[in-house]
């Protein structure tokens, strides 16, 4: 097994990488509902979760990965009462089967409703 750290980069102006690679293992960034030119995405929990979800998937695409990888998420939602919309977003990414995940409510940044964070399992380096 490899021991080395691939640090993916981020186009946005925030201290933090896009991914790292690390073994058989890819772990993204939190995503936050943005345009692909970082623009904020305010509106329903449905099209906020669309945007966070599309930004996923283009992360996953740049590290050579897809949803269908993805073993673990964890969720922050600004209120439980996004749960049932949030869930008919997600689900519809993940036809291979559905991840482990978490979901709690957190003070998001930006003011947003939904954060998702994932892991997949792109195999040994």
């Amino acid at each position: 097994m490899s021991n080395s750290i691939e640090r993916i980069p981020s186009d946005l102006p925030f201290p933090f990488s896009r991914a790292v690679r690390v073994g058989g293992f890819l772990m993204l960034s939190g995503q936050v509902p943005m345009t692909a030119e970082g623009e904020v995405v305010k509106g329903s929990i449905e099209e906020q979760t669309e945007a966070v979800m599309t930004r996923i998937g283009e992360s996953l695409e740049h590290c050579g990965a897809s949803f269908a990888q993805v073993v673990k998420a964890t969720v922050w939602l600004s209120d439980m009462k996004h749960f049932a919309g949030f869930n008919e977003v997600y689900k519809r990414y993940f036809e291979a089967g559905l991840p482990v995940r978490s979901t709690v409510t957190a003070g998001l940044a930006l003011g947003v409703d939904v954060e998702v964070e994932v892991q997949a399992w792109v195999g040994e380096a």
